[in-house]
């Protein structure tokens, strides 16, 4: 069973096409500017089954034309991997297109097995440099660039996703180097430029926590397409969702 905050039909933003989208409780990072804080803690959401996430699917498959089907996000979906993994097998099992949004720090057998029936990986790139990307989550990145190099490994397709957060993951060099780094990764299809917002400012106040980027301001234009200038000298697509 999984543990489920809640469900997104018709979403247009986690992946190709339309899409039914799963948000799973529990992560492992805590982002300053996380949109949805209320999924950090494991406990919470509803017991789901495989069987009723499958029901849901056929019931929106008119829905999801060519390119759409189901998205696993969060909190951090391979959290639950173990639980996760029955569900997306069936799903494919179905002939449903699956996309896993993740950031990329956990790695185990379970996840392998999970990426099995994967067709397409949103990853969550923080930070190109450790330091940087603790501080912004609480964790360094050593994880979730391991990850990326095994998704590299087995050649499963990637769309990176990247919040420029101004002050904190907006410096030019940064940008280069994430550029640099990741050039020649074949697998990873386009870069997803996400403009900073306090969406989940309010959820953090409602759970007692301090909202540390109360500061910090929305991009600019300006901000916003000296980015995209960047780092489209290294990947194949480059948006600004």
């Amino acid at each position: 069973m999984l543990r489920v905050h809640s469900f997104e039909s018709l979403g247009t933003y986690d992946g190709p096409g339309i899409r039914l989208v799963a948000f799973l409780q529990g992560c492992n990072f805590k982002c300053l500017y996380c949109a949805n804080a209320d999924t950090i803690e494991l406990k919470g959401g509803s017991e789901t089954s495989a069987e009723e996430i499958v029901a849901m699917a056929k019931n929106q498959k008119p829905f999801f034309g060519k390119k759409g089907g189901l998205t696993f996000s969060g909190g951090e979906p391979l959290v639950q991997a173990k639980q996760l993994l029955p569900v997306v097998k069936a799903l494919k099992e179905e002939g449903f297109h699956i996309c896993i949004d993740t950031n990329g720090s956990i790695l185990n057998e379970d996840v392998k097995a999970v990426m099995q029936f994967t067709d397409i990986v949103l990853l969550d790139i923080k930070h190109i440099y450790s330091e940087q990307h603790e501080r912004l989550t609480g964790k360094k990145n050593e994880k979730t660039l391991a990850f990326i190099n095994y998704l590299k490994e087995i050649n499963k397709p990637v769309w990176l996703r990247y919040v420029l957060v101004p002050g904190y993951s907006d410096n030019p060099d940064h940008l280069h180097q994430l550029g640099a780094h990741f050039q020649n990764f074949e697998n990873i299809e386009k870069l997803e430029i996400q403009p900073y917002h306090e969406l989940g400012a309010h959820k953090y106040e409602h759970l007692g926590w301090e909202y540390q980027l109360k500061d910090v301001k929305a991009n600019t234009p300006e901000q916003l397409d000296t980015a995209k200038s960047i780092l489209t000298n290294y990947f194949k697509e480059v948006v600004i969702n």
